[in-house]
């Protein structure tokens, strides 16, 4: 989803970069911190986001709830992009000072990110059961 960001923002030539827009926010709010401190900050935010995200996928593949299959992975793609771009819209909203940016084009590449990032998540998982069958049998 990183590299689909970055690549988004060349071919557009925008700031699509999630975890330069969480360095952004963070700096605004707490302005005496390094910038290398703003920076992990950014960084772990987003990749603690993208956990939260792979760690509810897991749970509903593991309790049955939904099949690990790709049409899921973008359905599930298709829910967490606009379920991201809720959450993106509440925080530039509650924060006093968001990043000036073009926030139409901004949330409209969360849906494809996010279905590339549910899609690749439905792949890793499952490689990861076939890898497991492959070493318990």
């Amino acid at each position: 989803m990183t590299a689909g960001s970055e690549l988004m923002s060349v071919l557009f030539q925008e700031n699509f970069r999630e975890p330069k827009h969480l360095e952004t926010l963070i700096s605004r709010l707490v302005p005496q911190l390094s910038r290398n401190a703003k920076t992990i900050a950014g960084w772990g935010a987003h990749y603690a986001m993208g956990l939260v995200f792979a760690a509810i996928y897991v749970e509903l593949w593991e309790h049955r709830k939904i099949k690990h299959s790709i049409k899921n992975g973008l359905i599930l793609g298709t829910l967490s992009g606009f379920l991201g771009y809720l959450i993106w819209k509440a925080t530039f909203k509650a924060h006093p000072l968001p990043p000036w940016i073009n926030y139409s084009h901004y949330y409209l590449q969360r849906i494809p990110a996010h279905i590339v990032f549910a899609v690749a998540a439905t792949i890793a998982y499952k490689m990861t059961l076939t890898s497991e069958g492959t070493k318990t049998a």
